[in-house]
């Protein structure tokens, strides 16, 4: 069995210490999620696990044949390079002779007459054979699919961040690593990507040390948590659930010890302080334990003041926005057309869909930051608007915190009607006096994040817009921002893809489905994900059965007018590898049917496997009308 142990993992700069002798194993087939608040160094010790010499110190014990695939945050593509090219970038053998197959694959689809395009396209294809590479090929396809990339000869440059995001996502998981290190990996995923790879990562081989702020997937996924907080990891077995409770558990027993501790302190204070004379050997004892308790408690962690947001709101009268007959393209893409909504005091909206729909679009048109092509928005006149951007606005990276808070305003009021300073509020939101002392340029994204929320509920702000809010967010500060938004008085509009969060907040749901189509639905939002994906899969089994009815009858007529004699080269190659494909593609089915009869797996499990079951079994059918059809001229 390959593990991995760390030892003695220590981070500082200047005065701040992030973490220090972080000390933990990773076994074979652990599942770990790395969990903590924004600027305690999650990112820091993963990149510190790759190249150790970020960190102050590290020991690094592991097998010398031990292989580490990492997955950024900000992925690390060469602009130039194909697609095909980036996700086959490893050193192997198989992977180098699947890259020069695939480009010439694609020469051979360009010129198939050129007589050395042919010659070099029918070696490699040998070469193939002989390497046995054809299933990490089609393995590689799958993931690709599954991710959403399918144009393999584009060049990564002209990519969007998410695309590229998602080529780094593959290249990572296709590396056979011994264990895989993913910072971040949902971001950028539709649903099914992310369903899929909740699968993917449940049955990977080796281990899986990942940060993440979907708990749904880190509840799924993660067999342990490593909490990083107090400049220490502490270990918890289990997923999320099981993590919440036993934390839970935990802070209740440490509260409790604490102030037992605390109160003999005091009475052990009180007696060194009355100046006892006579004090002997008898009372030795008494003065060691007080010295032990003094250690004791100045050593160890204070209780941790719980985050909270507790900030007063201004009235909000009835009316917030009245959409009417809303219009707006960009180019050939519709965003809304003819869009009316009336938005009302106490409504929780959540916004999602598809990528490039038009989501953050329709936010800024209600903020007024964006004019419509057509049609008007009337804010109601008692508004005060608070806008929480992707991008964090007017931040100057050379001034400090607490300046940058006191520029937004000298303080807000607590629902007691209780003035608070801007130190106050920063204390709350766990940015400690040397924190407020820094420059912003010293913040973590996450603490910037965190930071730019505060600015923005400073305000007052008595209707919230929040574009995708769980990125660059930890869950504790989202925990925190989900609990102050369900007693929130006002009005909420929220764009999001993670479910854990829509389902929390919003009570309603509006899905832009592309070119000014615009759903509104009443469900929860993983309700409408698995109405959804039932209704995919429905349309999938009656394409697919369309579909097969067609090339049926193609090929009646093709052998009615000519009949066939015999495979071509291409057509023999292709027959070979079919069996061993419908063989693997079999007891991958046989492996989910007995999920599928297995008591133990939840609802959302069972969902998941019989999506695959379906997926695995339209994929057999296919494969096997190909056989048969192949097979008649064997």
């Amino acid at each position: 069995m390959k593990t991995l142990n760390i030892s003695n993992a220590s981070k500082s700069f200047g005065d701040r210490t992030l973490f220090t002798d972080v000390t933990f194993t990773v076994n074979e087939g652990d599942r770990i999620g790395l969990l903590g608040l924004n600027g305690t160094g999650k990112t820091t010790l993963l990149d510190g696990i790759v190249n150790n010499s970020d960190l102050n110190t590290i020991d690094i014990e592991k097998p010398k044949d031990y292989k580490i695939s990492y997955l950024k945050q900000q992925p690390d593509l060469d602009d130039n390079s194909t697609v095909i090219d980036a996700v086959f970038n490893g050193s192997g053998e198989k992977f180098q002779l699947i890259r020069q197959y695939e480009n010439s694959l694609a020469k051979f689809n360009a010129n198939s007459t050129d007589e050395k395009i042919q010659n070099e396209f029918f070696k490699l294809q040998e070469k193939m054979n002989a390497a046995e590479a054809w299933q990490m090929e089609s393995d590689v396809k799958s993931i690709l699919n599954k991710l959403g990339i399918t144009e393999l000869d584009k060049k990564i440059g002209e990519l969007s961040g998410g695309q590229q995001r998602r080529v780094a996502l593959a290249e990572t998981l296709i590396s056979e690593a011994d264990l895989l290190i993913l910072d971040e990996p949902t971001n950028h995923l539709d649903y099914e990507a992310i369903a899929w790879l909740q699968t993917y990562l449940s049955k990977y081989k080796g281990s899986v040390l990942f940060v993440t702020h979907d708990r749904y997937f880190l509840n799924e996924v993660a067999t342990r948590i490593f909490e990083l907080e107090n400049r220490n990891v502490t270990e918890y077995d289990g997923n999320y659930e099981k993590y919440l409770q036993q934390k839970a558990d935990n802070e209740e027993i440490y509260a409790s010890e604490q102030h037992h501790k605390t109160q003999l302190y005091k009475q052990e204070l009180n007696w060194m302080r009355a100046g006892v004379k006579a004090r002997g050997t008898k009372q030795q004892a008494r003065k060691d334990r007080f010295t032990d308790l003094k250690e004791d408690l100045q050593n160890k962690p204070d209780v941790q003041k719980e985050m909270s947001i507790d900030i007063a709101q201004q009235r909000l009268g009835n009316d917030v926005f009245d959409i009417k007959d809303a219009s707006l393209k960009f180019d050939k893409h519709v965003i809304l057309n003819k869009f009316s909504y009336l938005v009302s005091r106490g409504d929780r909206i959540g916004i999602t869909g598809s990528n490039g729909s038009g989501k953050t679009t329709f936010l800024n048109t209600i903020a007024h930051q964006l004019p419509l092509d057509s049609g008007e928005i009337k804010t109601g006149q008692t508004v005060r608007l608070g806008y929480y951007t992707q991008q964090t606005r007017d931040m100057d990276p050379d001034k400090r915190v607490i300046r940058y808070l006191e520029s937004i305003g000298q303080g807000a009021r607590n629902n007691d009607g209780t003035q608070m300073s801007a130190s106050q509020m920063l204390d709350t939101f766990k940015f400690d006096h040397q924190m407020q002392g820094a420059f912003i340029r010293e913040l973590s994204g996450g603490e910037k994040r965190r930071l730019y929320l505060l600015a923005i509920l400073m305000d007052q702000p008595n209707v919230l817009l929040l574009d995708e809010p769980t990125n660059n967010l930890d869950i504790e500060t989202l925990t925190i921002l989900e609990n102050y938004l369900d007693s929130f008085k006002g009005t909420v509009l929220a764009v999001s893809h993670d479910r854990y969060f829509l389902d929390k907040v919003a009570s309603k749901l509006l899905i832009f489905e592309g070119q000014g189509q615009i759903e509104e639905s009443y469900d929860s939002y993983s309700g409408y994900l698995e109405r959804e994906t039932a209704a995919k899969q429905a349309k999938h089994h009656e394409d697919k059965a369309q579909k097969h009815d067609e090339v049926k009858q193609r090929a009646e007529e093709t052998q009615k007018a000519e009949p066939k004699k015999k495979l071509t080269y291409a057509e023999q190659m292709e027959f070979d590898k079919l069996e061993p494909k419908i063989e693997k593609i079999d007891d991958e089915m046989a492996e989910l049917k007995q999920q599928l009869n297995d008591s133990s797996n939840d609802y959302e499990k069972l969902m998941d496997f019989q999506r695959q079951l379906d997926e695995k079994t339209a994929e057999s059918d296919k494969l096997m009308d190909r056989w048969e059809y192949l097979g008649q001229f064997i």
